[in-house]
């Protein structure tokens, strides 16, 4: 993957260049996460450049938005529980703190994380989950990538 595409995921994605994309929903682009230290971590982009927030869009949209996030939370858990026997949840959160976009982010949480860190909110992670190449969205990562694309198909019919 060319780092490239990173400056405007959401152009990117919208021009067909986003590689992690995985499905395009109603309202925006379902992805797999660039760091996978919990696998399956994936996100929701809006689909239209320039909206940094939910109350940004029209109300319909919004509701799309959400519907969306939802659909793409219970594809994760799916998922995530048929290949993980250590599958506890999952965390959805639109934040926007970092990224000036509207994206929500889908964390599934696990019986296997450090004991210090299973209850507690994903940021608090070290930061090296996030910049460690052992985490890195890779090759490795296409099974778990087929099967949230999967299970979105089998939500979307």
């Amino acid at each position: 993957m060319t780092s490239d595409w990173r400056k405007d995921r959401i152009g990117a994605a919208l021009r067909g260049e986003n590689p992690t994309v995985v499905r395009q929903l109603e309202s925006g682009f379902a992805v797999i996460g660039d760091v996978q230290f919990l696998p399956g971590y994936s996100v929701l982009l809006t689909d239209e450049p320039g909206v940094q927030r939910l109350s940004d869009l029209p109300r319909a949209k919004r509701l799309s938005f959400l519907s969306d996030m939802e659909r793409l939370g219970e594809a994760v858990e799916r998922a995530c529980r048929r290949l993980d026997p250590g599958f506890r949840r999952v965390n959805l959160e639109i934040l926007g703190n970092t990224d000036p976009f509207l994206h929500a982010h889908v964390w599934p949480r696990f019986e296997w994380e450090p004991p210090e860190l299973v209850g507690r909110p994903v940021w608090l992670y070290p930061r090296d989950r996030w910049s460690d190449e052992r985490f890195r969205l890779g090759p490795q990562h296409d099974g778990l990538r087929d099967a949230i694309g999967s299970e979105l198909d089998q939500l979307m019919a």
